[in-house]
């Protein structure tokens, strides 16, 4: 039983049509789902993912309308990275991100940036056996696009305290180059978990940072994943069925917080998938609600609507 990498990291947005002009527009990520956030329905819950809404290429988004903006801090995730082809594809990015006025910077390991509400990214060359995970998009050819995450880095003052939850507990794997940062790694798929030292000024959770990291699990495995955290003390949640994963919470001794999340049943549970993203998504338990609930959400556009 093993984790297979990072199944999707979800963040906060104070303007969702901004951020889904962004993420599907400008980075050429695929709008799968278009929902709302299950313990505060009156906000959206947006999934950005390749062309399938693959576990390992979904980032996802609660708007709250006018969220202050946030800072990472000790306890939170300041960076995700992403996974592209070559350094071509970085001279891409770096291209078309300065054409949309998104300040860049090249450093020895790939291309930083910043959302618009200051959630930092960078894109890497990474050389893994992993299958890529992709968007269809008019102005991205395929052989530069996003390819699915690579890592997460957090800010840690004692990453010391968090080494057996992640080694003993969840099968992280140190990695032998870099201090401080482990492979979540199964037969199919991978990820990295990094820390940092924190900076001086307390994190404020706010738009444009990490809310948490989800990694993957396997559909028939969340109960034992969640049974082995909390005997190792862990204090994770019930498993909880999310109509499209079913999951599992709890905070690494950093304070990051943690989901374990199945690889299924998926976003084409409830829509077609060439449709996917396209109309408000509600889970079953939600339904009777959605008269309510779509009267408080912003106005959005769907990136691929052909109505």
């Amino acid at each position: 039983m093993r984790l297979e990498g990072i199944h999707h990291i979800t963040a906060i947005t104070g303007d969702a049509p901004r951020n889904v002009d962004f993420y599907a527009r400008i980075l050429g990520l695929r709008l799968v789902k278009k929902t709302v956030n299950q313990d505060d329905p009156s906000v959206y819950h947006l999934f950005y993912a390749d062309e399938d809404g693959s576990p390992g290429a979904d980032l996802t988004f609660f708007e709250y309308p006018g969220a202050h903006v946030g800072r990472a801090g000790q306890g939170m995730v300041h960076t995700v990275a992403w996974r592209v082809a070559d350094t071509a594809a970085l001279d891409f990015w770096e291209q078309r991100l300065a054409a949309e006025e998104t300040a860049t910077e090249r450093t020895d390991a790939g291309l930083g940036f910043a959302d618009p509400e200051g959630l930092r990214h960078e894109l890497l060359v990474a050389d893994v056996p992993d299958a890529p995970l992709i968007a269809d998009h008019p102005e991205v050819p395929r052989e530069v696009a996003i390819q699915g995450f690579d890592a997460v880095r957090a800010y840690n003052a004692r990453p010391e305290r968090s080494v057996d939850l992640l080694t003993d507990v969840l099968g992280f794997r140190p990695l032998p180059d870099e201090p401080d940062a482990y492979e979540a790694r199964g037969s199919a798929r991978g990820g990295t978990y990094a820390y940092d030292p924190p900076p001086a000024d307390r994190g404020l959770q706010g738009a444009g940072t990490v809310h948490h990291v989800a990694w993957s699990a396997g559909l028939d495995e969340i109960d034992a994943w969640q049974e082995r955290v909390a005997e190792a003390g862990g204090r994770p949640t019930p498993v909880i069925d999310r109509f499209y994963f079913r999951s599992v919470y709890f905070r690494e001794p950093s304070g990051v917080l943690f989901e374990l999340a199945t690889r299924g049943p998926g976003f084409a549970v409830d829509e077609d998938p060439e449709r996917l993203g396209e109309s408000v998504a509600l889970p079953p338990f939600l339904e009777h609600r959605r008269e309510e609930i779509e009267r408080t959400l912003t106005p959005l556009p769907s990136p691929r609507s052909r109505d």
